[in-house]
């Protein structure tokens, strides 16, 4: 079940290539994957009662885990088999889907001090995800461990808001020197904005995706990004949904850490005056 607007999941291309991965796992045994796109969250829960009187489906895969969430309480009751796409301390929790999202920002906003960045830009997704609220807390940790100015401006990883967001943070006195983007829709929108508003990438400001894909890579000039194997996120969750049925836990080892894909679209901090929007 994937929440959120149509729009969002037709030109995201994270929701394709993970579901991909989980097909990938289940249809050599003999599993069909239904991916449904639900408006709203009541329409999501109705969804999970239908599935569960209809016993019709085996197991669910929750992704987009916000505070307080209502879904696994009520997976539970409908005694329908469930995993969670979180980094959480739970036995439904395949917690290597979602990598380490505190290591990943975290290695990104270090990488940009280290080539002498002091004031940086961050493009959220929604606050209420429970994966925003933990790069947020770790930005905050890096930020007041290296001294660094780190504004950030919420959007909901859709092309529109990222490029609003980055002129909410570009257009003041004092600017950040580089921006980083929670997805890479968001960071590819921004690029092509700035780029056709005469702002120089990465000459006036410095451009970098949390979450790599074959977008980062076709881009021009091509976008630096944290490394991000969505396909093996897939993978990973469908091996969770098996483990789940045959009486076992979802949790998974450990992803190995992201690295940093220089490309680009990073740079050094120009020694000049930085261009408003």
């Amino acid at each position: 079940m994937i929440p959120g607007p149509a729009r969002r999941i037709g030109v995201e291309p994270y929701f394709a290539e993970l579901v991909e991965g989980i097909e990938e796992v289940l249809h050599p045994v003999g599993y069909s994957v239904l991916v449904l796109v639900a408006a709203d969250r009541a329409s999501e829960l109705a969804a999970y009662r239908r599935w569960a009187a209809d016993d019709g489906v085996e197991g669910v895969v929750v992704v987009d885990l916000v505070e307080g969430d209502a879904r696994p309480a009520l997976l539970e009751s409908l005694e329908l088999p469930h995993v969670l796409a979180a980094h959480l301390d739970d036995p439904r929790a395949c917690t290597s889907e979602v990598a380490d999202d505190a290591q990943r920002i975290g290695a990104a906003i270090e990488f940009l001090a280290g080539i002498g960045h002091r004031r940086i830009g961050h493009v959220s997704g929604p606050a209420h995800l429970v994966h925003t609220a933990e790069r947020s807390v770790t930005i905050q940790e890096v930020a007041r461990l290296l001294d660094l100015d780190v504004r950030t401006a919420e959007a909901d990883y859709t092309a529109t808001a990222g490029t609003s967001a980055v002129v909410s943070l570009l257009d003041v006195a004092d600017p950040p020197t580089a921006v980083i983007f929670d997805n890479d829709v968001m960071a590819v929108a921004a690029l092509e904005f700035l780029t056709e508003s005469g702002i120089s990438v990465p000459g006036d400001v410095s451009l970098m995706s949390a979450d790599d894909s074959p977008l980062c890579e076709l881009t021009v000039p091509p976008l630096s990004a944290m490394s991000l194997d969505v396909h093996h996120r897939g993978e990973r969750l469908g091996t969770a949904v098996l483990a789940l049925l045959a009486g076992g836990d979802a949790r998974q080892p450990p992803s190995p850490p992201s690295q940093v894909l220089v490309r680009e679209t990073t740079a050094p901090p120009a020694d000049r005056p930085a261009h408003g929007v």
